[in-house]
């Protein structure tokens, strides 16, 4: 049995590909339950964001469990497995751990050390559980890795300076038109991006802030918070015209700008020029967009070349963060091995009994002749010396838990006693 995980992220795979493979959070239940009931996987956790979609799973036999998966990614993006697999990752036990430790650290995010990647996967693990393709080997990894991931932006410095991807996506619209004062921005979307973007937007100067969303309610909360206007749907191609920027972070699964529509609302802006930054996974605007004259069209892909255009001032935060990493790892190795030593403890200890009850029963037409006082002292003397033969093995392999002698001494336990 394996703890796996196999995925796609922002550094393996195009962003096409991970458009593909993006799931909707409505959808996650069924696809989870989907995943459970797959032969080889026992556990299972999805984990969806807009730099990667990767499933955790427990997998009875690994090269079967990652046969399952890889079905899995055919089904969910309509293409045949040599069109995407060498573009998934495969790790399994020790670096399954390292990487979800990473993960939730935001050392694996476009932005390192981002703050928004620990409540993703938190939602993600608190879903599976929810929906009951969780137990206990995936539910200790993921109680393990949230402590990791705190414990990384308390002890280093990961997460000092832009931690989100909205507020580089801000950072990165301010590089290119010089500030965002005075500027009318319009936001398509009104999620948590959205009110990240808006959060910066507001500490930027910006003159104007409107909101659109699909909910008038949703839209008219975010614009009401930072003194900006919502916007209808239907009013979106109007305030567009005016607007000197558009971000965009819907969860569409669909676009929601085409080329036509934009081209439509260049024409009316009498040369003006527009930037729009699309953070939606998968894309709000067209990618055609971008070649129409005037408009600067950036995405995730221009977000994670900006993010990494400033790494070099993290580097030192990241090593001592992947220092606490394998710190971690050690410990979550202890717990593992002794979680499993105590069931296989408590099984040879109930293997002896039986053995030592089915003797007493063998021997019963013996000792007929023996009184109440002499069969307790039998009973108190057989125990005592099962009990003292199992006392040093027992200990032993409680003191070697989570090291490679511990998981000797179970295997040489198992195989001696059958357990």
């Amino acid at each position: 049995m394996s703890v796996v995980v196999i995925g796609l992220n922002h550094r393996t795979a195009p962003l096409d590909l991970l458009e593909r493979t993006s799931i909707d959070a409505a959808r996650l239940p069924k696809i989870l339950h989907d995943l459970r009931a797959r032969q080889h996987l026992s556990e299972a956790v999805v984990l969806s964001t807009c730099n990667r979609t990767e499933v955790y799973a427990v997998a009875e036999r690994f090269h079967a469990g990652y046969e399952d998966v890889r079905n899995f990614f055919t089904d969910l993006s309509s293409l045949p497995a040599e069109e995407f697999a060498g573009h998934l990752y495969v790790h399994y036990d020790d670096a399954a751990v390292v990487h979800l430790f990473s993960v939730a650290s935001g050392l694996d995010s476009a932005v390192i050390g981002e703050s928004e990647i620990l409540g993703q996967v938190r939602d993600a693990w608190e879903l599976a559980q929810s929906e009951g393709t969780t137990a206990s080997s995936l539910n200790l990894l993921f109680r393990h890795a949230l402590e990791v991931g705190k414990r990384v932006r308390t002890e280093t410095g990961i997460g000092r300076g832009i931690t989100s991807v909205a507020q580089a996506a801000i950072a990165m619209a301010t590089e290119r038109i010089g500030s965002l004062e005075g500027r009318r921005v319009l936001l398509l979307g009104a999620g948590e991006m959205a009110e990240g973007m808006a959060v910066a937007i507001a500490e930027a100067g910006a003159a104007e802030i409107q909101v659109a969303n699909r909910t008038w309610d949703t839209a008219r909360a975010l614009a009401s918070r930072f003194g900006g206007r919502a916007i209808r749907l239907a009013d979106f191609p109007a305030a567009l015209v005016e607007a000197d920027v558009l971000l965009t972070s819907t969860g569409a699964t669909t676009v929601m700008l085409e080329h036509a529509d934009v081209s439509s609302v260049m024409e009316r802006r009498g040369g003006r020029a527009l930037l729009i930054v699309d953070i939606a996974m998968p894309r709000d605007v067209d990618p055609a967009s971008a070649h129409i004259d005037g408009v600067t069209l950036l995405d995730m892909d221009d977000l994670r070349r900006f993010a990494d255009a400033g790494l070099a001032e993290r580097r030192r935060e990241a090593t001592r963060a992947r220092a606490l990493i394998e710190e971690e790892l050690a410990r979550y190795r202890t717990l593992t091995t002794a979680r499993e030593a105590a069931p296989l403890v408590t099984a040879l200890r109930s293997r002896a009994e039986e053995i030592r009850q089915a003797e007493i029963e063998r021997f019963n037409g013996r000792l007929a002749g023996l009184d109440d006082d002499q069969r307790a002292a039998l009973q108190a003397l057989t125990k005592g010396i099962v009990a003292k033969l199992l006392h040093a093995p027992t200990v032993l392999l409680k003191d070697a838990s989570g090291t490679a002698k511990g998981d000797r001494l179970s295997e040489a336990l198992r195989d001696l006693f059958d357990l």
